[in-house]
């Protein structure tokens, strides 16, 4: 087509650069005839050939199509490039030839010269001349390569065979008979004569041949072969090798940017749909064994599916388990004749309509059954002292019914009934004074934090300190195929039946023991109204009748569920985090704000790996059954996998009474202070306009120590797995109670579910972290340090003590080993990120061998301080530095076997349990220094 007038030209047009002089392949070349060149110029088949080596129909985008004025322009004298330069190709190195052939268009000879140049270096590229005229479709990317390599550079290894050729065939491809010499190509007319003989095929076929012994064909065969030989190998190492382990972990873990992982976890955390769990799971009561806990256990395990956990399933295990029967149940004050003066209501008022079920009975788990009578006491906090106090005093103890108050220094009410026991008492009665928990502290629930006066504190009366889990099978997992004691044979259950009271009904005792026995002391007053003057109580007390008649289930199943999330380089070690499921009532604290928690995480966590995302390390999410009568859920499933969690279980992290006020606690091993700090740096309290670590520095917060009221006890103190339990606490709340509901926590325990939603924040980091940073993030200094800590505290009780006080040396010794060996340890670590740093980024495999070791070695610091002999006499216990005193529930007091040892006042036995401490410390110190 015909240029139209709207189209412009340039004067002089833009150098072309070199792509786009080389751009479009094959399609460049054309018949000669179809160039728009002046058709008063004739063109020889020689030329033809020569321009087709230069120019192609197609044109660079600033050309147009149709003949412009350029084409018009004489050739440039002088060695000027005419207008219209385009940039060299790489047909050929000597630049100028590409312009002279047009202005030498009139030599044939120049032009045959040409084409015999091209065919010789197309046959030094081993490529056929054929396709130099009119060809359409190859590549000449292999020739194009070649030639515009400096000459130094032209030389190429080829990945074939060398062309092998009969013998006698010369290098033009004659045969042995035919005119052309070695190295000549054969005329036309030679062709021509050679092709119409009856051995034409044999002439030109390349029959291949072994090369001769010695030739350079042979000695590159050998080269080529062997080259393939080292190939193979050098790919049949990468494979075998863990390279692509590595690949695979970092295409689904590290791919993942870890701060955008980390961001994305904190702001999905949903504080409705953590409301909305709490108002279901606690819409029913659901004590363990029964109807409701069932159906809690399967909306659970619906949920873990849900949310995309893996390998979700229940665990069955078979315990005793004691219940109340309607009518079993009384407390009474009898008259004359034995009939009935006055009578404990028992039971709470109801505490709000609810569709399914009922609020439950107020009783004691794992209480005596028994219908007792005996002479009312008053025994204050039911402390050992306090019975012994009484006993100084004259008062009389034997067959009496001991009414003593919740907490104290004490809080454990099973040690309260058992030192009621010891005293010589035939029943126990419980109840929660407003001077500690109730209207003299503060507003009373539902509006309210504290007890109110109907209100029943239930709990458990199994003697933990001495036999955790179920009762029956203490140091085994309760299936089964496996032995069981006789209730009889026991030391976890008390001997006397109890029941807990409301300080409504105790105020009915406590007025009746005006005149009996002696006044108390002044500390001993409690703040029952209308009491007036507080006695003691004795022969003179009016007789009390203690009923608590109950079914007891000695093989009652009960349903722990598990889900995980398999992690991709070390899949068989564990971060456990784990909240238990039955309740006393409706458990809207305890324990179904960590249940809610837990299931807004495990939500998160499904959705990173419906993502592509995977954990490094095992994420496994439990709901234990049975926590309140013994925390038996969990104990059984250690002990039913104490061997494997011990090598592989990492870290545990509990959540049970999660949300009860606004004040961020910590109780646990120190390995966690370091990480801890961190998360609680980047997660901020809106009400106080502060981060938690901003709030915890205010009032110098400190990771505490663990005691024994919930289920990090077997983990800690069984397996040595390093334990965390966190929660926000805002002290006194309607505990165990039936005012501890949903309707309590959304109007005052935590309106807005804000804690609740910054508790999943720091939960889910510290899974994160835990389960996905290249190395375990323990504070190995802060264990070391407190140690040390630790050994001078116990130092200081024992010499307060009036029994002679063991010699301490070896275990200082153990603990300084046990510095020396943690600041040697984490000097790795820094090795570590540096050779990171040397190589951007890359860990080879070896590397990362040596660094899950290393993980391994610092996870199983805390398994080393077991002694697996256990506490003599309480042989579940096996941590040398946690664990349950026997008469004590202080979370502060480490080593108890150490304690334990001194208050018996065997001076011999103390100086041996020192020194074995002093043994295992050593052990540990040298195994991490490995």
């Amino acid at each position: 087509m015909a240029p139209t007038q709207e189209q412009r030209y340039d004067h002089v047009p833009p150098i072309p650069t070199y792509d786009e002089a080389v751009a479009g392949g094959s399609a460049w070349h054309h018949d000669v005839a179809d160039s728009p060149i002046d058709q008063n110029q004739h063109t020889t088949e020689a030329e033809a050939e020569g321009q087709s080596l230069l120019t192609g129909s197609s044109r660079h985008a600033f050309e147009s199509s149709t003949p412009s004025h350029r084409q018009q322009q004489q050739p440039a004298q002088g060695g000027r490039r005419p207008r219209g330069y385009r940039a060299p190709t790489v047909e050929t190195d000597d630049e100028s030839n590409l312009f002279s052939s047009d202005a030498d268009s009139d030599s044939d000879s120049d032009d045959a010269r040409e084409a015999d140049q091209v065919r010789r270096e197309m046959q030094e590229l081993e490529i056929d001349d054929s396709d130099v005229h009119g060809r359409g479709g190859r590549s000449s990317w292999g020739k194009r390569i070649g030639l515009a390599l400096p000459q130094w550079r032209r030389w190429k290894w080829r990945w074939r065979l060398p062309a092998l050729r009969r013998p006698g065939a010369t290098a033009g491809g004659a045969g042995a008979g035919g005119s052309g010499g070695a190295g000549v190509a054969p005329t036309p007319e030679e062709a021509r004569a050679s092709s119409s003989g009856s051995s034409s095929w044999f002439a030109r076929a390349r029959i291949p041949s072994l090369p001769k012994f010695g030739s350079p064909a042979l000695l590159l065969l050998i080269a080529r072969t062997m080259a393939v030989f080292v190939v193979l190998g050098v790919l049949y190492l990468v494979f075998s090798s863990d390279l692509f382990n590595n690949m695979a972990r970092r295409m689904g873990s590290q791919i993942f940017d870890p701060e955008s992982v980390r961001s994305h976890v904190q702001n999905t955390v949903d504080a409705r749909r953590i409301r909305d769990h709490l108002k279901h799971f606690t819409s029913y009561a659901h004590i363990a064994g029964t109807a409701g806990d069932f159906a809690l256990m399967e909306d659970t395990e619906m949920l873990f599916r849900k949310y995309g956990l893996e390998d979700v399933r229940r665990d069955v295990y078979e315990v005793y388990l004691n219940y109340p029967k309607a009518g079993g149940r009384a407390v009474e004050i009898l008259g004359k004749g034995g009939k009935v003066a006055w009578a404990a209501k028992l039971e709470e008022e109801e505490a709000g309509g609810r569709s399914t079920g009922r609020q439950t009975f107020a009783f004691h788990g794992h209480s005596k059954s028994g219908d007792v009578k005996g002479r009312l006491v008053y025994a204050h906090y039911g402390l050992r002292e306090d019975f012994q106090l009484l006993k100084d005093r004259g008062v009389n103890l034997n067959g009496a019914i001991a009414l003593v108050r919740h907490y104290g220094p004490q809080e454990d009410v099973a040690l309260k009934v058992m030192a009621a026991e010891q005293a010589g008492a035939v029943g126990c009665i419980t109840y929660s004074d407003p001077a500690d928990d109730g209207f003299l502290k503060g507003t009373t629930a539902p509006k309210g934090r504290f007890m109110p006066a109907d209100g029943v504190q239930r709990g458990s009366v199994s003697l933990l300190s001495w036999v955790v889990g179920d009762v029956l099978t203490p140091g085994w997992g309760s299936k089964d195929n496996l032995p069981r004691m006789k209730l009889d044979q026991t030391k976890g259950l008390v001997k006397i039946p109890s029941l807990p009271l409301a300080w409504r009904d105790a105020q009915g005792l406590l007025q009746r023991l005006k005149g009996s026995g002696e006044r108390v002391p002044k500390e001993w007053v409690g703040g029952v109204p209308d009491v007036g003057e507080w006695w003691t109580g004795n022969g003179s007390s009016p007789i009390v009748r203690l009923k608590n008649v109950q079914d007891e289930v000695e093989k009652q199943p009960i349903w722990n569920v598990y889900g995980r999330i398999a992690g991709i380089e070390q899949g068989e070690k564990k971060v456990i985090i784990g909240n238990h499921r039955d309740s006393w009532a409706f458990g809207a604290a305890d324990p179904h704000s960590g249940t809610a928690i837990m299931l807004e995480i495990a939500r998160i966590m499904g959705e990173l790996v419906a993502h592509g995302w995977r954990p490094l390390r095992t994420i496994e999410f439990a709901s234990w059954d049975a926590e309140e009568y013994n925390l038996i859920g969990s104990t059984e499933y250690v002990e039913q996998n104490d061997e494997a969690l011990r090598r592989d279980a990492l870290a545990y992290i509990n959540l049970d009474k999660a949300v009860s006020g606004d004040t961020f606690h910590a109780a646990g091993s120190p390995v966690f202070r370091k990480l801890l700090l961190q998360i609680l740096n980047r997660v901020a309290d809106p009400h106080f306009n502060s981060t938690l670590r901003e709030r915890w520095d205010q009032r110098k917060g400190e990771i505490e120590g663990l005691g024994t009221d919930s289920d990090y006890v077997p983990f800690q103190d069984i397996v040595g797995t390093s334990s965390l339990d966190i929660h926000f606490d805002g002290g006194k709340f309607p505990h165990r109670s039936s005012y501890e509901n949903f309707e309590w926590m959304d109007n005052v325990g935590d309106p807005g579910f804000i804690y609740h939603a910054l508790l999943g924040q720091v939960l889910g980091l510290l899974v994160l972290e835990l389960s996905n940073r290249p190395i375990m993030p323990f504070d190995m200094p802060a264990y070391a340090n407190n140690l040390g800590r630790w050994v001078r505290e116990l130092q200081s009780w024992a010499n307060l003590r009036p029994e002679k006080t063991p010699s301490f040396d070896a275990l200082n010794t153990a603990v300084k080993s046990v510095v020396r060996s943690v600041r040697d340890f984490i000097k790795w670590e820094t090795n570590w990120e540096s050779s990171l740093l040397a190589s951007s980024g890359w860990e080879p495999s070896g590397l990362g061998s040596r660094r899950c070791e290393y993980n391994t070695r610092m996870g199983k610091f805390e398994t080393d301080l077991l002694d697996l002999e256990g506490i003599p006499g309480r042989t579940q216990f096996k941590h040398v530095v946690f664990g349950p005193q026997a008469w004590s529930r202080d979370p502060e007091a480490y080593f108890p076997a150490i304690r334990d040892a001194i208050i018996s006042g065997n001076e011999t036995l103390a100086q041996l349990t020192v020194d074995k401490v002093a043994e295992i410390l050593t052990q540990a110190s040298a195994n991490l220094a490995k």
